[in-house]
């Protein structure tokens, strides 16, 4: 029981599992220089995303502090940034102005006289909007929260990456729409529900004629510049220490300028106006409102999910390790209905400030957490002096982060070539395929089920793995996975053995320099290494160590191959085709290569059209049948105690 309860512990708590051996002197340095950098960047995202969701700006503050140091204990990726993100943003915005739109919120200026303009009671109306926003958080974070506990975590693999990619591409279009009356300063109401984005466009279109020219000019010249920045540090990434931080830069001479100038009073440019200083009391959510919220909650909780699993296990994939969907789920569930207490909106990672928080060297998510310290020396010490900060500077951040989205489209004309099933359907064909290791049966060339036939032996170093299913989006992690479990061969555990051996070899090499005094000397042509010890005896030890890691990653892992029998796999699609790839890549850096056996001329074609074949995945790994792919493992790297003759 003592050890089911430490299990379900760490397991609830990931951060016992790392901060105990947390390696200050490696990583600590690299945490403090990213979290500092993704602090900087989060903070006018905050104010400018909250403006998406028709909050208060400082309300982005809020979230891009409390979630973020939830986040520390609970999730399982040490390089996704927790905050404020565009697209969850929006989908706030779009309810809470649905349920609270401005109409109710009108005064009339002059009595019962028509021809005067009404006004809005804008303290009412935002105040309102808080408590919905807060409220649709909450049950964001409950419905999150149920499905990790249920492990419904495999919901994500339903939202194929085309599917995720064409939602946040036309979000992205709404988005853009939605900061124009921002950037042309404009006064239009905001639309929500369907064909918003066309009635917002037409509402600036007939109202250009108002447009502030200094809103505008500044505008324009933060665009430009951002995305100036932007490309820079794309280009140079390689040779720039830290990326430059364009949006701060920009948030502080904008701000700067527009105090000394007085672009509110002088030129009517709409500003960000009252910060409160200090953090707000902890206060329960507006329960009452919960009922017209639940189809909405349920929206957000999913894509705040499949964004934020998504970018981890790429991150993941990338440093050899693993990430845990379930897990993830009650992390951003606790992240939101815990945060939605102290006043914050839905959050999710942000692509943009993972990258950052990656590139600028984080190793773990203690950058997150002294990024979201960042953002509470501004809300309780310095808030006050971004009060005026134009908007329309915060819808030219906006408008530029949404670019890499935009860039998405390009992928539009590959998928319709390639494969238009995935975009038109989306279908649950995957079930529970059998899944299975194949031996040989001595003297035929037939492999079989090694727990079925007593006759079929596993070749000595190969693994034959068969999967009664095709290969798609569905399914695509599924198959990745039991190939792991099946053949006991997971390249995230043996490289993280491999880097813990690797550490260790490095501590015992420092330890020895300590005790010993060495001297090199040249014997018979090649390097000796001359130990003088403390009783004055010389021991030789050759310096040459090439191969150490392979070594030790051969010790480790009997297996050198593993066959992937395609026989039964009739389609294949582009989010399979990348699994599969990405697996092999996996493979090929603990020194396991991977085959493919019984692959229809069809499926060929099928991989040839996804581009499947290119860079170190070649032709050269496909092979007609099981038996001859196993007879190439065995001519490539004999074994003595082969089954296969």
């Amino acid at each position: 029981i003592p050890i089911k309860i430490k299990s379900a512990a760490l397991s609830f708590l990931p951060i016992l599992t790392w901060l105990p051996s947390y390696p200050i002197k490696e990583y600590l340095f690299g945490d403090i220089v990213s979290g500092l950098s993704t602090g900087v960047m989060q903070l006018p995202q905050g104010l400018a995303y909250a403006m998406l969701a028709a909050v208060p700006p400082v309300y982005g503050l809020y979230a891009s502090f409390y979630p973020v140091v939830l986040y520390t204990f609970f999730g399982t990726s040490k390089h996704v940034s927790i905050g404020t993100f565009a697209v969850i943003s929006l989908m706030i915005g779009g309810v809470v102005v649905r349920e609270a739109p401005d109409s109710m919120f009108m005064l009339q200026a002059n009595g019962t006289n028509s021809s005067v303009p009404s006004l809005i009671d804008t303290e009412a109306r935002d105040a309102r909007r808080v408590h919905l926003a807060v409220a649709l958080t909450s049950l964001v974070g409950i419905n999150q929260l149920l499905l990790g506990l249920l492990r419904f975590g495999f919901v994500a693999i339903y939202l194929t990456e085309p599917l995720v990619r064409g939602f946040t591409t036309a979000a992205s279009v709404h988005v853009f729409v939605s900061q124009l009356k921002y950037l042309f300063c404009v006064k239009t109401r905001r639309f929500s529900g369907p064909l918003s984005v066309v009635y917002s466009l037409i509402a600036v279109l007939k109202d250009i004629t108002s447009t502030n020219i200094t809103a505008l000019i500044l505008g324009l010249t933060c665009i430009v510049f951002l995305y100036g920045v932007k490309d820079v540090n794309e280009r140079f990434k390689a040779k720039l220490p830290l990326p430059i931080p364009g949006e701060i830069i920009v948030v502080i001479v904008s701000t700067g300028v527009s105090y000394g100038m007085s672009l509110f009073e002088n030129y009517q440019v709409d500003i960000v106006g009252t910060i409160p200083s200090g953090l707000l009391l902890p206060a329960a959510p507006d329960f009452s409102v919960l009922p017209n919220l639940v189809t909405d909650s349920i929206a957000i909780a999913i894509v705040g999910f499949s964004m934020d699993i998504s970018l981890a296990k790429i991150f993941a994939l990338k440093y050899g390790y693993s990430v845990d969907g379930n897990q993830e789920l009650i992390a951003l569930g606790l992240c939101n209905f815990i945060g939605s207490f102290f006043h914050t909106f839905a959050v999710t990672c942000s692509m943009s400030r993972s990258l950052v928080q990656e590139s600028t060297g984080g190793k773990t998510q203690i950058a997150g957490f002294l990024a979201s310290l960042v953002v509470l020396l501004v809300v309780v010490a310095i808030g006050f002096i971004f009060q005026p900060l134009p908007q329309t500077v915060l819808a030219a951040i906006i408008m530029v982060n949404l670019v890499g989205m935009f860039k998405q489209m390009r992928d539009i004309p590959l998928l319709w070539k390639t494969s238009k099933l995935e975009l038109v359907s989306v279908f649950v064909q995957s079930g529970c395929p059998k899944s299975m290791i194949l031996g040989h049966i001595p003297n035929t060339g037939m492999y079989c089920d090694v727990d079925e036939y007593q006759e079929s032996i596993e070749c000595t170093g190969i693994k034959i793995f068969h999967l009664n299913a095709s290969i798609y989006f569905a399914n695509s992690d599924l198959y990745i996975n039991t190939l792991k479990q099946k053949t006991g061969v997971d390249p995230t555990v043996l490289l993280a053995a491999q880097h813990f051996q690797k550490r260790k070899s490095q501590k015992q090499e420092k330890r020895r320099r300590k005790l010993e005094k060495k001297h090199t000397v040249l014997v018979g042509g090649s390097q000796v290494l001359l130990d003088v010890q403390g009783n004055g005896q010389v021991t030789e030890s050759q310096t040459e160590s090439d191969s150490e890691e392979t070594h030790f990653l051969r010790t480790l892992c009997a297996v050198h191959s593993i066959i992937l029998d395609f026989t039964p796999v009739n389609f294949i699609d582009s989010v399979g085709a990348k699994a599969i790839k990405s697996v092999i890549k996996e493979y090929a850096a603990v020194d396991v290569h991977v085959f493919i056996a019984g692959c229809s001329r069809t499926l060929l074609d099928e991989l040839r059209t996804l581009l499947f074949f290119s860079g170190p995945v070649t032709p050269d790994i496909v092979f007609p049948t099981v038996h001859d792919a196993v007879l190439h493992c065995q001519h490539r790297r004999p074994r003595p105690s082969s089954t296969v003759v």
